[in-house]
């Protein structure tokens, strides 16, 4: 049933006045998160942003315009994407990515061929949440890191920026009202790049000579070659030949991950649903806004960012603002990929002290975590039945102790690790141990009703 309360409709086009506003907003919901994720990984945040925007327009295309949903670099793949930089530079892990999103589109595929049932069987809530919080809790020592040591040394200045920065959005998390509220991660980052400029920690020399050579241009020409850059695409067959990095052992250790991020995508698709007031698991249907995911991770893949996934930040700015158009989000995609190629735009991402990154870092890997907790406690999953509490315990462990399994098949050399294990491992254990109707808990939900 559609809202009635709504300002605008999924097919509505808003005013050419006020549809640059409404878009920006979007934009500055999900841009705070968007770019970490590259800085995090090394991934350039110009191709991130690039990536981000081109990946939204497909997915709207893909899901027939009907569904209101923007794309941002998941957080899921941070360490998926770490490992593999570290293993076999940037075009590995653009393979491994791919063939991520790959994996999407057969999942969507068996879907739309056999509908929903089977993979609520093969990711309950008793193994999802747990590989959630493997998430999370494995990334914090990395916000640590960042947030106070430099060059592997404790920094009391860096620590100071982190917390600061923290503290203004954890502030702005609780108390601001309206769009601010929206944005407490982006107004984060502004604050404690502003601490940072005053104690002197930022380096700003690469935006002087940006502006420097946009004030003191002597021709058009010369104007906006200043302003335009060609960000630092990582592209098959012209960069890297992608039959040279294709390894099982990428595969074992990116495609693993899709299984919890299409959980977390179904999670979403609902939410949505509830926002707008419409049943888009229906129609246009789950297995169109998974290809839609899918493709959306190849399309990085090509281009050298990280894997895409539906922002809830942007689900919040709908919830807010009850304007639902299709419209405002390929908007907010247009100004992504324009901000994508503005070199002194940047620059700035890349001048972000550590510290900055390391603050906002913290409340959100936590929050991550937290979001696995909380899938167990609304599902209500028992963990006082030796069953579940056995899954739980072998994931977290497995996942956040950073088990490896190591193997060959015909003579090449595979290796599976933390929390991509633990989520094969839970898969397994949850498929083969007795009372498999105590994993999804007690609270029974049906995602959706046929007819």
């Amino acid at each position: 049933m559609e809202r009635l309360d709504m300002v605008m409709d999924v097919g509505d086009i808003p005013k050419k006045s006020k549809w640059f506003m409404l878009s920006l907003q979007h934009l500055f919901a999900m841009f705070g998160s968007t770019v970490l994720v590259p800085f995090l990984t090394g991934l350039s945040p110009s191709v991130a942003l690039i990536s981000s925007g081109s990946g939204t327009l497909a997915y709207l295309l893909i899901t027939k315009g009907k569904i209101p949903a923007y794309l941002g670099s998941s957080f899921a793949f941070i360490t998926p994407l770490t490992v593999a930089i570290a293993g076999g530079g940037v075009p590995t892990a653009m393979i491994g990515s791919f063939l991520a999103g790959i994996s999407y589109g057969l999942i969507a595929l068996l879907i739309g061929s056999f509908g929903l049932d089977w993979i609520m069987k093969v990711l309950p809530p008793v193994v999802v949440g747990p590989v959630i919080v493997v998430i999370g809790l494995g990334l914090a020592p990395t916000a640590i890191d960042m947030a106070m040591n430099v060059d592997g040394n404790y920094s009391g200045t860096y620590f100071t920026v982190a917390l600061f920065t923290l503290a203004v959005t954890v502030i702005g998390s609780l108390f601001f009202k309206g769009f601010f509220g929206l944005v407490p991660i982006l107004i984060g980052i502004i604050s404690g790049y502003s601490l940072s400029l005053i104690l002197g920690i930022v380096d700003t020399s690469a935006i002087s000579e940006s502006w420097s050579a946009i004030v003191n241009a002597d021709s058009i020409g010369a104007f906006f070659s200043a302003i335009f850059i060609m960000p630092d695409f990582v592209i098959p067959f012209v960069h890297y030949s992608p039959f040279s990095v294709m390894s099982w052992s990428i595969a074992a250790v990116m495609i693993p991950v899709s299984i919890v991020t299409i959980a977390e995508h179904i999670g979403d698709q609902m939410v949505l649903s509830n926002v707008v007031g419409r049943n888009f698991v229906k129609e246009p249907g789950l297995h169109r806004s998974i290809l839609g995911d899918g493709v959306a991770t190849m399309i990085s893949a090509c281009l050298g960012g990280p894997p895409n996934t539906t922002y809830g930040e942007n689900i919040g700015v709908l919830a807010i603002t009850r304007i639902f158009s299709v419209f405002v989000i390929g908007g907010a995609a247009v100004l992504a990929i324009c901000f994508g190629f503005i070199g002194i735009i940047s620059d700035i991402i890349s001048s972000i002290p550590s510290p900055v990154m390391g603050g906002v870092s913290i409340l959100l890997f936590g929050i991550i975590a937290s979001s696995g907790l909380r899938m167990l406690v609304d599902n209500q999953v028992n963990l006082a039945q030796n069953r579940n509490l056995i899954i739980t315990a072998i994931i977290l462990v497995i996942g956040i102790g950073g088990a490896i399994v190591r193997f060959s098949i015909f003579d090449v050399n595979v290796e599976i690790s933390g929390m991509a294990l633990a989520a094969i491992i839970g898969v397994i254990l949850n498929l083969i141990l007795p009372g498999k109707e105590l994993a999804n808990g007690e609270k029974e939900k049906a995602i959706v009703k046929e007819d």
